[in-house]
C-alpha cells in the first residue's frame, strides 16, 4: 500500500516513514529538506519529493508524481510543522511579529488542511471499492491544550488541527476515509536533540510515566496502531506519558 509522510525527512515523520516501510508500505516523503529526505528515501526504498505543504502547485505536483510511481496513496501522515517560541509582547515591549504568527498557522494548520483536501480528492477519484479506502493521521501537540509562555502561535495552529479533526472525519466518512490526530508531548526530535543532556533529562523528568522524553518510533508505533483499527476515527489521541504542561 502506498503512503505519504509530510515532514518525513526527520523527527516524527522520519520514524513513521521507517516503520511503515518496514511493514511493507511504499513510502513517499514530502519535505523541503532535500538532502535528508533523499537519504532516508534511499535507505527505506521509498521516494522523496521536495514539497511545500502550503503551496497549491507544490502539493498537487508531488501527489501526482508519487501516484505515478507508487499508485494511489491510501495513507497520509501529516508531520510537517514548525514550533516558534515568541512571547505576545517581548521583554523590550515589542509585539509578536505578525508574520511569525501567520507562518506558524500557514504551515501547521493550512498546510495540514491543504494536504488533507488534495490527498482525499485524488484518493476519491481512484474509485477504490474496499470497505476502507484510506486513513489520514495528523499531528497536533499537547500545546493545543496546555500551551506554554511563548507558544501563542504554535498552540493556536495546533489547536486548529485538533478542531479540524472531527469535521474532516465527518466530511470524508461518506468516502470511507478515516481522519485521526495524534497530540505528542515532549519528544526527542531534532530540536530537542540540540539541547545539552542535562536539559534533556530535566525535560524528561517532567513526564509522570514513563519519566523520559518520548521516542519518535513510539509516535510511529501509534500511527501503525491507528491504521490497524478501523473504529478509530475523528479523535485526537494525546501521546504524552500523562504530562500536563506548566506555564513555563
Amino acid at each position: 500500500m502506498a503512503a505519504i509522510v509530510t515532514g518525513g525527512a526527520s523527527g516524527l515523520g522520519a520514524a513513521t516513514a521507517r516503520r511503515l516501510a518496514a511493514g511493507g508500505a511504499k513510502i513517499a516523503i514530502f519535505d523541503l529538506n532535500a538532502d535528508a529526505g533523499s537519504a532516508l528515501a534511499t535507505d527505506i526504498g521509498g521516494a522523496f519529493f521536495v514539497t511545500d505543504v502550503t503551496g497549491d502547485d507544490s502539493v498537487t505536483q508531488s501527489l501526482a508524481a508519487a501516484e505515478a510511481l507508487h499508485g494511489p496513496a491510501r495513507i497520509l501522515v501529516n508531520c510537517a510543522g514548525i514550533a516558534p517560541a515568541i512571547r505576545i509582547v517581548a521583554k523590550d515591549g515589542s509585539p509578536h511579529p505578525l508574520e511569525s504568527f501567520r507562518k506558524a498557522v500557514e504551515i501547521n494548520l493550512v498546510g495540514t488542511f491543504n494536504m488533507i483536501s488534495k490527498f482525499a480528492a485524488r484518493l476519491i477519484a481512484a474509485n477504490i471499492a474496499d470497505e476502507e479506502v484510506g486513513v489520514i493521521v495528523n499531528t497536533a501537540s499537547v500545546a493545543a491544550y496546555d500551551g506554554q509562555v511563548g507558544q501563542a502561535a504554535y498552540s493556536a495552529s495546533k489547536g486548529g488541527v485538533v478542531g479540524l479533526t472531527l469535521p474532516a472525519a465527518r466530511d470524508l466518512a461518506q468516502h470511507r476515509i478515516r481522519v485521526m490526530t495524534i497530540a505528542p508531548g515532549i519528544f526527542l526530535t531534532p530540536m530537542l536533540m540540540g539541547l545539552p543532556q542535562p536539559a534533556q533529562d530535566s525535560l524528561g523528568k517532567q513526564v509522570p510515566h514513563p519519566s523520559r522524553l518520548g521516542r519518535p518510533e513510539e509516535y510511529g508505533q501509534l500511527v501503525e496502531a491507528i491504521l490497524a483499527n478501523p473504529m478509530l476515527n475523528g479523535e485526537v489521541i494525546r501521546l504524552d506519558g500523562a504530562i500536563r504542561m506548566a506555564p513555563r
